[in-house]
């Protein structure tokens, strides 16, 4: 005899959170909702930005290096240039000295004014760990990011009390710290954000201090799982490819408890939103909506991150429109390099009013935390750009804030042949190809396949997917070819007539494939994720080989499912 799904009233005492913040962020949300201001005003916020760090680091050591007390006497556009002219782009490794002596020796006045407690641990699945210094100034900035997505959530319709009447859940690290003798604290920002956490929001954060303290992922999923399935759960953060494996946790313990359950909406009926970011969602869109609803109906309300450990980038400001805008007025000033001239030393940089849609750019932040023009290494494209000043002269009209689309990762490509594909052309083709086909589909990558006897050169895209014949799967990949040629002109030309390129491999893997090679390397959880591309096959052979069909032989024969 089945046990009957708990049902919750729409409201509690605790919706009176979601009152409590409504009221303030009334203001706020009218600031936000107020797009023609924006428009016009996100330069200036940016170069006021600019101003308040130079101001608050110039007597330290690196200010002081790079005499910043000169540029911000000066005005505007020409502190900018003068701060361009100081400060060179930089990378994570040209500060490693600097923030090893923050954080090991507690060394104040180094990057930022005082002394920094605390460090994000970050850690790539190709790179060894970096730390992140985390200022009060940065936890300030993170906590109003956080508010503004309450912000935009009640400008898309959404009820704030009628969220918070039920638990907000968050899918992200471990949220122990290391504490040094001398008192500084590193950890995932899980933890550092923890600390943010005080009653009454306390009262509907979920899964609670236990459960967020696990480091390991797969006993994390199972207690999350195990813990919520009875909550009145209406909101959860995180990223799409781990709530996946959640919902699929929540099925197993609910036929474990005799609950014949098969979609989200009957263990969780009241869930309303689910704030996600890190990677690209619509190739998990079909599965979501699948698990979610059985059919296509979507999630009542999705909206849109961009974080970063180094700072909060952008929020999605609008319902069913992926740009995300850019958080302007946050202590921290962004600017954007051409994707084509990032390695040069002299690289050109603009600030958000000064760049052009269809550009692909890297992204460059200087920060409240004391990183100073800093490459952040993501790609991204705007959607939308704010109006151009040179003081009070307009020198371009704008067609809105500045929102971005994040496309790949400058240091995620594949060129082996000089088809220059980048990692946004993987997605949107394996989007396409999955929804053209009907077919559900988990994590990916796409690899460069070097020629050997009886096999041209070409692509590779190793796939996690549900049930697929081999008929579908050589559908897949000519659709995913197609998608590729249609995007990627390059591709396009070595491709024709098979004459440098042959047609891409599509080679299928069980689900949970991606997420046992992250295991295998210590990522698994939280923040990390899984390369869309490399320009090498070290990924896609080492992920072949934990499913069990073995690195790619340079001399074997092709026998991998191919287009047509």
């Amino acid at each position: 005899m089945s046990q009957s799904v708990v049902t919750h009233p729409p409201y509690r005492l605790t919706s009176l959170v979601g009152v409590g913040l409504g009221a303030l962020q009334t203001v706020r949300a009218a600031r936000l909702a107020d797009v023609d201001h924006v428009r016009e005003h996100a330069g200036r916020m940016q170069l006021r930005q600019l101003r308040w760090l130079l101001h608050r680091a110039s007597a330290t050591e690196f200010g002081q290096e790079h005499m910043f007390g000169k540029a911000v006497g000066l005005a505007g556009r020409e502190m900018l240039r003068a701060y361009r002219d100081l400060v060179p782009i930089a990378d994570w490794y040209a500060f490693k000295d600097q923030i090893a002596r923050m954080r090991e020796d507690a060394e104040p006045d180094v990057l930022w004014p005082g002394l920094v407690r605390d460090f994000c641990q970050t850690s790539g699945t190709t790179a060894g760990d970096k730390f992140i210094p985390v200022t009060e100034e940065m936890k300030k900035s993170n906590f109003k990011a956080a508010r503004d997505i309450f912000t935009h959530a009640m400008n898309f319709g959404i009820s704030l009390p009628g969220i918070m009447g039920g638990k907000c859940l968050f899918l992200g690290g471990s949220t122990a710290m290391t504490v040094s003798d001398k008192g500084v604290r590193t950890g995932d920002l899980s933890g550092i954000a923890a600390t943010q956490i005080h009653w009454p929001l306390s009262r509907i954060y979920s899964p609670g201090s236990g459960i967020a303290l696990m480091d390991n992922w797969t006993d994390k999923i199972d207690a999350m799982a195990r813990h919520t399935i009875d909550q009145d759960v209406r909101m959860v953060s995180g990223m799409p490819s781990w709530m996946l494996v959640l919902i699929e946790r929540l099925f197993e313990v609910a036929r474990e408890r005799g609950q014949y359950v098969s979609t989200l909406k009957e263990i969780w009926p009241n869930f309303q939103l689910f704030v996600h970011g890190g990677v690209k969602y619509g190739p998990f869109d079909a599965r979501m909506r699948q698990m979610w609803s059985g059919g296509t109906e979507d999630i009542p309300y999705r909206l849109e991150l961009y974080p970063a450990s180094e700072g909060f980038v952008a929020i999605q400001d609008q319902a069913h429109d992926p740009g995300m805008r850019l958080l302007t007025d946050h202590r921290n000033m962004f600017e954007f390099v051409p994707l084509e001239d990032i390695d040069r030393p002299d690289a050109p940089a603009f600030l958000c009013d000064e760049v052009e849609k269809g550009q692909k750019y890297v992204v460059v932040l200087s920060t409240c935390a004391g990183l100073w023009r800093y490459v952040l290494g993501d790609v991204v494209e705007f959607d939308t750009v704010p109006s151009l000043y040179e003081g009070n002269r307009l020198v371009r009209s704008g067609d809105g804030p500045p929102r971005v689309r994040v496309v790949g990762r400058h240091r995620h490509f594949i060129n082996a042949f000089g088809e220059n594909i980048i990692a946004e052309h993987i997605e949107n083709a394996v989007e396409r190809a999955a929804r053209v086909l009907a077919v559900e589909v988990g994590e990916f990558t796409a690899a460069p396949v070097y020629s050997a006897q009886r096999r041209k050169a070409g692509l590779e895209l190793i796939l996690e997917i549900e049930q697929a014949s081999a008929v579908q799967l050589e559908h897949f990949a000519d659709e995913f070819d197609k998608a590729i040629k249609s995007q990627n002109v390059d591709y396009t030309t070595k491709r024709k007539s098979d004459l440098s390129m042959g047609p891409p491999i599509v080679t299928p893997v069980r689900m949970g494939a991606f997420h046992a090679w992250m295991a295998s390397k210590g990522k698994l959880g939280g923040q990390h994720k899984c390369p869309r591309c490399a320009n090498h096959r070290d990924i896609a052979d080492e992920v072949r080989t934990i499913a069990g069909i073995g690195a790619m032989d340079s001399n074997s024969v092709q026998l991998e499912l191919v287009a047509r």
